[in-house]
């Protein structure tokens, strides 16, 4: 029910605010040499071990709006990630790959690590 205008949601929305959302990690990637969304960026996300090992949990191409909205696909657990942004050579001819480790502490909340990218340039912070 969409208790905004008091009338039932679609069939196909039905069940979309059914309890909390589950957090996650997702990215935005934006390429600000062109002005647009960054389409198929090859993003990773790895969890970290105690001894800063990888293991690769999930991989992704980010869609038409340079999104990529659940890296994680399963429950957020505290702990250090790496999300690696693999850029195409006609995306920039100095960088080839982007690591950027977090660290999660909070796993009630999602995280959002977007991604600034030009052909000279990265930038990368915590989004909301």
């Amino acid at each position: 029910m969409d208790e905004s205008v008091g009338r039932p949601l679609p069939a196909g929305l039905q069940g979309l605010n059914d309890g909390p959302a589950r957090p996650t990690i997702s990215t935005h990637v934006l390429d600000t040499g062109t002005g647009r969304p960054a389409e198929g960026i090859h993003v990773t996300l790895w969890r970290l071990d105690a001894e800063g090992k990888p293991g690769r949990m999930t991989q992704a191409l980010t869609d038409g709006e340079g999104r990529v909205r659940d890296l994680l696909e399963r429950p957020l657990v505290a702990g250090e990630y790496r999300l690696e942004f693999r850029v195409p050579d006609d995306r920039s001819p100095f960088f080839g790959r982007l690591a950027v480790d977090v660290r999660i502490s909070d796993t009630a909340r999602s995280y959002h690590v977007p991604l600034l990218l030009s052909p000279f340039g990265l930038s990368t912070y915590r989004g909301s």
